[in-house]
């Protein structure tokens, strides 16, 4: 397999737009009067998005809205419209070029339901954390208002929403394949991952006049084709429905086909005929060139009614996502073709300097400040928040795991800033921002201690197919040192008024224990008494499905983070994180992680249940039973069946194993261990999981999100405990993931356990 080196336009080698004379706007407009203070008659570009308004790297509209107005465009802001009428996509005028459509930051149904289907009753990305400000299935409703709205001016999708679901994909809250967004949007364009570069060429091409059905060629994007496009002339086209070898696509060519010693494409005079390959003397096959090869999937109709084709459409469609090798897609949907051309090329440092040193206010629009002009009292938007004294040092994610998007989105290639652009941020971030107390949040990203490292060959890095780098085990050419990121910590912690910087963002564990100097360094300068790193859980089966390293990794680390803390005279604690009910994952499997949990001292206050997102890998398995990281096959004798835990019942007792402390979940617990053949764990001793009594519970629990727990009814009166019953144990004894830390000293005296006839409270 050969891979070209693609060397792409530069961010910043476009002749700028000749708007670029109004210069950059303090925040980019969402009215009309805003636009007249800034001297535009009208928009070039209008960004319609389900979050609120919020100018800061972190921020989809934000980052897209200030790359185009880098080129010279005026863009403007609509967001959370009213979507109830196309009155509200009226407000700033017709765009000039197009319409830019995105759901926020998060998937909109992911945002607005639980992993159990409940409606969650706030959002991180409104003002005030309220919930119903946008749309279900925003990408969708947006798009049909904008063209109520102008009904001539060009639709562009994008954003997390339309990036996962640009393919037909299973959708978790109808449990059905749905078709791409693209199509049932009727947006003109789709554009997915990181799209600096995609949207950048959409629009000057467009702004150069050209129609938006003739963009067929920009990497990063998805269109419709009907038969007998013109465009779609010279390409070569393989079939992928060998189902028991989907991975090996360049294999299933037949050599009987039509041989043409000079020829890579079918005669325009008979469209029907075989279309010719090229094969060497030697009989081996010349593949055609992968920049002009497109890879047919099953069509949506096919694979809404075959789960295995669906999990082998998955499979090829995860194994063409390198951009150094990556083939185009198409899957038939009705009577039209999508295209997904291949993914984007990944920044270079200095593309990404130039996107995050673009001329942020890092605050929220004026309009949603209080009446003191702040955006902390009851307006506070809680996802400004949470990033509001952080900084993202990289974008990707090479750890491949199946529950994740990441890799979907961003890619597994990292694409790193500069030192000195992080520097630079968090000197303006220490000088502009209010309320900086010179705590920095978070020096991270997708995952905190990937930066800067990646493959020590671009030649290799360019034609691996491989989903994970570090799954099942460390890739031998990947580049683990972290010593950039060492070096960037130390220089950043020495700037004056920052006072402590702090790892917010996951650790890679496994890549941590590879090097000892920075477990070091990190235990020692940037932990705040707990840091988060997420084993998910403790069994084969689960891990290998989710393509995470084993719990002897996390026992590993754990010795170097513990021995690092006493060296630095600290007492920290670690905070694992595990899901229950993902793919995979047995009844005894939960039931060992719970013991596990138990013996280890923590108690799991907020569960993370496997919510199967659109595109990924362990929603494919979810959906079919079938293995996608394996050859699919209809063959039970091959290919592998995954244990998928479905029904409300199962998934509560998966999720009970984890809060097995929780006295609501005992009956069902005892059920289940009976049943299981493990009755020995049933007891009042310090080795059984549960206890044999049972206070009357009121059959919920209150979560750490209590807004979105299952509602708490009134108290009822327990009942006795009899003095052969232990009393339960009082709060603070036991560590917890929420918080991980040991018992507080209060100084208060001692309470009894409980009173006679009233257990204590828990």
């Amino acid at each position: 397999m050969s891979a070209l080196p693609i060397v792409p336009k530069a961010l910043t080698a476009y002749r700028p737009f000749w708007a670029k004379r109004f210069g950059p706007a303090p925040f980019l407009p969402m009215t009309r009067a805003e636009m007249e203070q800034l001297g535009w008659d009208s928009c070039d570009i209008i960004i319609v998005t389900g979050d609120a308004y919020v100018d800061h790297a972190s921020f989809g509209m934000a980052v897209i809205g200030r790359t185009l107005e880098a080129q010279g465009f005026r863009v403007g802001i609509i967001a959370q419209p009213d979507w109830q009428s196309a009155d509200a996509f009226k407000a700033l005028g017709k765009p000039n070029l197009f319409f830019g459509v995105a759901a926020g930051n998060m998937d909109s149904m992911i945002n607005r339901y639980t992993a159990d289907r409940k409606i969650r009753s706030d959002d991180a990305y409104t003002p005030g954390g309220q919930g119903g400000k946008r749309p279900d299935r925003a990408t969708l409703v947006y798009t049909q208002r904008c063209q109520e709205a102008f009904k001539d001016v060009p639709v562009v999708i994008g954003g997390i929403e339309a990036s996962l679901r640009r393919i037909a994909h299973y959708d978790y809250w109808q449990d059905k394949v749905r078709r791409s967004v693209l199509v049932d949007s009727k947006a003109d364009l789709l554009v997915y991952g990181n799209a600096e570069r995609a949207i950048i060429e959409i629009a000057h091409r467009l702004a150069r006049r050209e129609p938006i059905e003739t963009l067929t060629d920009v990497r990063g994007t998805a269109f419709m084709r009907r038969d007998g496009d013109p465009t779609a002339d010279g390409w070569f086209e393989l079939d992928s429905t060998e189902v028991d070898r989907p991975g090996r696509i360049d294999e299933l060519i037949s050599p009987y086909q039509i041989i043409e010693e000079n020829t890579t494409c079918a005669s325009n005079d008979e469209p029907d005929a075989p279309k010719p390959i090229k094969i060497h003397k030697t009989g081996r096959i010349a593949m055609p060139p992968r920049e002009r090869t497109v890879v047919r999937l099953p069509a949506y109709e096919t694979v809404k009614s075959d789960p295995v084709l669906y999990a082998h459409a998955n499979r090829v469609l995860h194994l063409e996502t390198n951009p150094g090798n990556a083939r185009a897609l198409v899957q038939r949907h009705g009577e039209r073709d999508l295209w997904i051309n291949p993914p984007p090329i990944p920044l270079t440092t200095a593309e990404m300097d130039h996107v995050f040193d673009l001329p942020y206010a890092r605050s929220p629009h004026p309009s949603y400040a209080d009446e003191a002009g702040s955006h902390d009292g009851a307006t506070k938007i809680p996802a400004w928040e949470m990033i509001r004294f952080s900084v993202n040092i990289m974008r990707g994610c090479f750890g491949g795991c199946t529950f994740c998007s990441i890799t979907e989105h961003e890619g597994r290639i990292i694409q790193s800033r500069s030192e000195d652009s992080v520097i630079r941020e968090i000197e303006e971030m220490r000088d502009k921002v209010k309320g900086f107390t010179g705590i920095v949040s978070d020096l991270g990203g997708p995952t905190a201690n990937m930066y800067r490292i990646g493959c020590k060959s671009p030649e290799i890095e360019a034609a691996c197919r491989k989903p994970s780098c570090v799954y099942p085990g460390i890739c031998p050419n990947l580049n683990t040192s972290h010593d950039p990121l060492i070096k960037m910590y130390r220089r950043a912690r020495a700037l004056p008024g920052v006072k402590k910087i702090l790892i917010g963002s996951g650790l890679r564990y496994d890549l941590a224990v590879q090097s000892p100097e920075y477990v070091k360094e990190l235990v020692t300068h940037h932990v705040g008494g707990y840091l988060k790193i997420a084993p998910e859980h403790t069994e084969g089966g689960p891990l290998s499905k989710m393509m995470k390293p084993g719990i002897g990794t996390y026992d590993r680390f754990k010795q170097m983070f513990e021995a690092a803390s006493a060296a630095a005279g600290k007492k920290q604690y670690l905070i694992p994180y595990f899901i229950a009910a993902h793919p995979g994952t047995s009844d005894e499997d939960m039931m060992n992680l719970a013991i596990w949990l138990k013996k280890n001292g923590f108690r799991a206050d907020q569960v993370q249940t496997f919510y199967p997102s659109p595109m990924a890998t362990a929603t494919a398995m979810y959906h079919s039973g079938k293995n996608p990281l394996k050859g699919i096959s209809r063959d039970p004798d091959r290919g592998e069946t995954v244990d998928i835990v479905r029904g409300e019942r199962r998934r509560r007792l998966h999720k009970a194993f984890l809060r097995y402390h929780d006295a609501n979940n005992w009956p069902l617990l005892r059920e289940a261990l009976k049943a299981m053949g493990r009755a020995d764990l049933i007891g009042n001793g310090k080795h059984h999981l549960i206890p044999s009594y049972q206070p009357i519970t009121d059959g919920s629990y209150e979560s750490a999100r209590r807004k979105n727990s299952t509602a708490v009814k009134p108290a009822v009166k327990p009942t006795v405990r009899t003095p052969m019953q232990p009393a339960a144990p009082r709060r603070g004894q036991i560590q917890t993931q929420h918080t991980g830390l040991p018992p507080r000293v209060t100084g208060s005296a001692r309470t009894p356990a409980g009173r006679p006839g009233k257990p204590a409270k828990r």
